[in-house]
């Protein structure tokens, strides 16, 4: 279930990211708000960080615990990881996904928004693969919701 303290502060504005995007010459610069978003996150419980919510196919730790609120019908995202970079990726993911009803996630684009801030250009192979597996199981949660 949500917790409604991590609810509060789970994801920044995706309109604040581009923009903050925008203001930076240097990806050094980037990289630095990057970690900042994911410092911004609060952390999972370690009741939460069980091996049944790791997300496969990154190359840090990735937990991931979804719930859906069936009255609005959002899908409401917990994500950490053990890397200060990878907590910044997630907080993008967020800002796309977090609260979202499936269909809006499933219709978001979110290789657009990575291409849009050039994300993939400048992160590694196994990095970037990773941030692909994040949002692989999110859209499935969403996939998995409508399916129910």
């Amino acid at each position: 279930m949500a917790d409604p303290a991590r609810s509060a502060a789970s994801h920044a504005d995706l309109d604040e990211i581009r923009e903050s995007f925008g203001f930076f010459d240097a990806w050094e610069e980037r990289y630095r708000f990057i970690i900042d978003l994911g410092r911004s996150l609060p952390a999972l419980p370690e009741t939460d960080r069980t091996e049944d919510r790791l997300v496969r196919g990154c190359q840090s730790l990735v937990w991931l615990v979804p719930s859906f609120d069936a009255g609005a019908r959002t899908l409401h995202l917990d994500i950490d990881s053990d890397a200060h970079i990878v907590r910044g990726l997630i907080a993008i993911v967020l800002s796309a996904y977090n609260d979202r009803t499936p269909e809006q996630i499933l219709a978001f684009d979110m290789e657009a928004l990575f291409a849009e801030l050039d994300l993939m250009a400048h992160l590694s192979s196994t990095r970037g693969n990773g941030l692909r597996a994040m949002v692989a199981r999110v859209r499935q949660e969403a996939e998995d919701r409508l399916a129910a």
